[in-house]
């Protein structure tokens, strides 16, 4: 593809030199430049990618796409200049991979919970039916079960079209995509066409980059405004950030609710560990999923596997064959008669849902023991918040070391037992070693009893002072309950 062919859509402000070079590939990594690449310079939060232009052309870049003209223009060398690359990159990106979401449907779910449970589930149950699909998720990207390791949510919007392409010459014709806010912030997808989006819920989260709640909530409401005529948007009817996400989208919007009228409506029949009873919209069903959180994930999934033009009793038997998502909700139990539940609730809304459904589901049977922290590199507002939650449903707390990044895993404990009243400190103990606290929990408690451990989930490590370990929660669960594989 040459940069004419690459830029006819998108016409730079000016350029330099000859349009017709051909490009081989495109980045905004300087460091991943090779012969024939085109490199885009943006300005971003950490770093200016203009600082790393010859560094790009060093390296084999011959086209530099830019928003200001190096002074030195060296010979050879092509550039197209725009008046803002961070919104022309997912364009040029998508144009670059051959338009890759409109090869297949695309369906894109945001919100602050249950973004991974809706998205994997979709994904494994299109799999099932047999029909090819791709997912792009905080845990892993996959290309029709070939998993592709991530590093975070939503990658940059060459590296995510790079993905998507891979998935469309599969013969993928579904692709399920967590979208953060960070990735419509930063207009990484820029570009990409939508079948359809789902909204969660909003609570308080990534303040640290926001740095208002308005913020967060207005980034994840631009995902729906971006959607075409003709995707569908799908609407939590529960949650009072509902409406206001889809109030000017395009898209055809649908509800879902378990309290209120909606298109998609569900209730709990009978609960346990191993699974709940459904109704939904008039049909009983059994999921291997449990709590209230999950049954708003199931109605969200089913609501779009309706809309993406599945037989409802299809999509119900499917749905009743599915697991849950690797760290939301999963259950061991010991021989002696002790449950350890694991969950990657890092919100305190999240830990407040999980608890919920532990304190239904346990009623006076046993007693709870709860185990979390805080991440570090964060929003520290949201520690306290999360100790007073963990307090309010446990006969006994343990406050412990998360995923504490460059911080001291102390300082956030400390900031968490902040948090807590004298009554709640009673029956709270901090332990900053995460494999001694789990160990301690499922040590003391007892036949009946109920051990949650809260917080990192789907991550298998923990990054103490800069240096990553192995850790995965669910191995030191197992060995503290003695459960064999």
């Amino acid at each position: 593809m040459t940069l004419r062919e690459l830029t006819y859509n998108y016409k730079p402000i000016r350029t330099e030199g000859n349009l017709d070079v051909l490009i081989t590939g495109i980045e905004l990594d300087s460091r991943n430049c090779t012969q024939g690449t085109a490199f885009v310079a943006i300005k971003g939060t950490q770093t200016d990618g203009h600082v790393y232009i010859e560094k790009a052309i060093e390296l084999g870049a011959t086209c530099i796409i830019c928003e200001s003209e190096p002074k030195n223009l060296i010979p050879g060398i092509t550039y197209a200049i725009y008046e803002n690359t961070a919104d022309i990159v997912g364009p040029l990106a998508t144009t670059f991979y051959g338009n890759p979401s409109m090869r297949m449907k695309l369906v894109g779910v945001t919100g602050t919970n249950g973004k991974t449970t809706i998205a994997t589930t979709l994904y494994n149950v299109i799999r099932r039916m047999g029909i090819k699909a791709g997912l792009c998720s905080t845990v892993c990207n996959y290309i029709d079960g070939k998993p592709v390791p991530t590093e975070c949510t939503t990658p940059d919007p060459i590296t995510l079209n790079r993905l998507l392409g891979q998935m469309a010459d599969h013969g993928c014709e579904y692709a399920f995509m967590e979208v953060s806010s960070h990735s419509v912030d930063q207009k990484r997808i820029a570009g990409l066409n939508f079948a359809g989006g789902i909204f969660t819920n909003l609570t308080r989260d990534h303040l640290d980059y926001h740095k208002t709640f308005e913020n967060y909530r207005d980034a994840k409401k631009g995902f729906f405004d971006m959607l075409p005529k003709g995707a569908f948007a799908i609407t939590n009817a529960d949650d009072r950030n509902g409406t206001f996400m889809t109030q000017n989208t395009q898209a055809c919007v649908k509800t879902y609710s378990t309290r209120t009228g909606a298109d998609f409506r569900a209730k709990v029949l009978e609960a346990s560990f191993e699974g709940m009873n459904l109704d939904i919209n008039g049909t009983e069903v059994f999921v291997q999923f449990v709590g209230g959180f999950n049954v708003q994930n199931i109605l969200a999934i089913y609501a779009t596997l309706r809309m993406l033009g599945f037989d409802s009793q299809e999509a119900l038997v499917h749905l009743s064959a599915m697991q849950p998502v690797n760290g939301r909700f999963e259950t061991f139990r010991s021989s002696k008669g002790v449950t350890a539940v694991i969950d990657y609730a890092h919100t305190p809304d999240a830990l407040n849902n999980v608890l919920t459904t532990i304190t239904e589901i346990l009623g006076e049977k046993g007693q709870c023991w709860t185990v979390c922290g805080a991440g570090g590199n964060r929003d520290k507002g949201k520690r306290p918040l999360m100790a007073q939650e963990a307090a309010k449903q446990s006969e006994r707390v343990i406050i412990t070391s998360d995923n504490p990044r460059d911080e001291d895993p102390q300082d956030i404990i400390n900031d968490m037992l902040a948090g807590l009243t004298e009554e709640d400190l009673q029956k709270t103990i901090s332990i900053v070693d995460r494999r001694e606290a789990i160990r301690t929990a499922c040590m003391m408690a007892q036949k009946g009893d109920v051990v949650l451990v809260a917080g990192k989930g789907h991550e298998d490590y923990q990054i103490i002072k800069g240096v990553k370990h192995h850790f995965d929660d669910h191995e030191v669960v197992k060995e503290a309950l003695g459960i064999s594989e």
